[in-house]
């Protein structure tokens, strides 16, 4: 499917690759602080930064193919400094009203005010995030317990409870009264996080996305899109990781005289390493084209996202196996995508839990086409 590319992504996905080599490798010494604000010049320079974000707001509102390749070709580079390509997303603000859309959704895509997602519960929660109906107010009171970039984060976008009517997502200001950070920590792959409190936060009706009821699809819909584009990163990071290994199993090896690829326990690791990358990437690939058509990938997401996460954790660590004890040094690049890449089978939702959304959504639902 890779292969079946339109001359217009093969252009795209080449450009790509010019970028990630000319703007992004000679900043990998830089702190993200640091090489942001050329980064992103860059990516506006080249196209790159609108392809995330709506056409109505200046995007290009790039599709799901293209964003694919684009992902696809950056984590192909183990290029640093890859979040700072795409400008901020809508998320689940996409299509919001007044006055969301002037105090919240402009300065998100503007890159003014930075936005979140609370969804998960802590463990201990007796009650989710819930929260009343006073008149023009809503009375918010609850926890979550792992909100990505929340530490730094002008609002969250919070699934909340409303009292007798079902879930919605409510957008809470961070310094609003009564909003705490009962912590910021930071994951084995290097992200940031933070816990959040709602004590009673007083939140106008208007921040309300949509209706109560539909807070769930919501969020599902943003969620989705997030794995695609974590299977996306997974496919390229392991092209990356076997285009290395074949470098270093194409060399001599010194205490045979041979190529170092040349033991046939090291070809058949070698193989399963690149039947893997071939699976991960054509399934991700034809998923992306039937998002692309309209269909519903719900369970080809979850699909891409299990088998791409856990297949490159498979691809890393085979990698480290083959290499051998260099590639433990803390600094050695198969290393750090190591400690990268374990937290990706929990983010979106764990691989096991998506196992069973997958069959529920086939057998109960009737979704996709698995």
């Amino acid at each position: 499917m890779p292969e079946q590319l339109s001359a217009e992504h093969r252009e795209l996905a080449a450009r790509v690759r010019d970028f990630a080599a000319r703007e992004l490798e000679p900043r990998r010494d830089q702190s993200a602080a640091e090489a942001r604000p050329a980064v992103v010049a860059a990516a506006r320079a080249a196209g790159l930064f609108q392809m995330t974000q709506p056409a109505e707001s200046g995007g290009s509102a790039a599709s799901v193919l293209a964003l694919t390749v684009v992902r696809d070709e950056l984590a192909a580079a183990n290029a640093p400094h890859q979040d700072a390509v795409f400008g901020p997303g809508p998320g689940v603000l996409a299509g919001v009203g007044e006055p969301l859309a002037s105090t919240h959704l402009a300065p998100l895509l503007a890159g003014t005010r930075r936005g979140a997602f609370g969804f998960t519960e802590p463990a201990d929660a007796v009650t989710p995030t819930h929260a009343r109906i006073d008149g023009d107010t809503l009375r918010v009171t609850g926890r979550k317990s792992y909100v990505t970039g929340g530490g730094g984060a002008d609002f969250v976008n919070t699934l909340v409870q409303i009292e007798d009517r079902g879930p919605a997502l409510v957008v809470i200001d961070t310094d609003a009264p009564g909003v705490t950070i009962e912590r910021t920590f930071t994951s084995l792959d290097g992200s940031h996080h933070a816990a959040f409190r709602f004590d009673d936060v007083a939140v106008p009706v208007t921040h309300m996305i949509g209706e109560p009821g539909q807070g769930m699809p919501r969020a599902m819909r943003q969620i989705g899109d997030v794995r695609l584009a974590i299977a996306a990163r997974c496919v390229g990071t392991m092209r990356w990781v076997i285009d290395d290994l074949t470098r270093h199993l194409e060399a001599e090896d010194g205490r045979s005289g041979g190529r170092r690829g040349d033991r046939e326990g090291v070809r058949l690791r070698y193989a399963d390493l690149r039947i893997e990358a071939f699976a991960a990437r054509s399934m991700l690939y034809r998923t992306a084209r039937l998002a692309d058509a309209g269909e519903n990938v719900v369970n080809e997401g979850i699909a891409c996202k299990v088998f791409a996460t856990e297949a490159v954790g498979r691809v890393v660590d085979t990698a480290i196996q083959l290499v051998g004890g260099v590639a433990l040094t803390e600094d050695h690049p198969l290393a750090v995508l190591y400690r990268q890449v374990r937290s990706l089978r929990l983010a979106e939702g764990g691989s096991d839990v998506l196992r069973l959304n997958l069959a529920r959504g086939k057998l109960e639902l009737d979704k996709g086409r698995l």
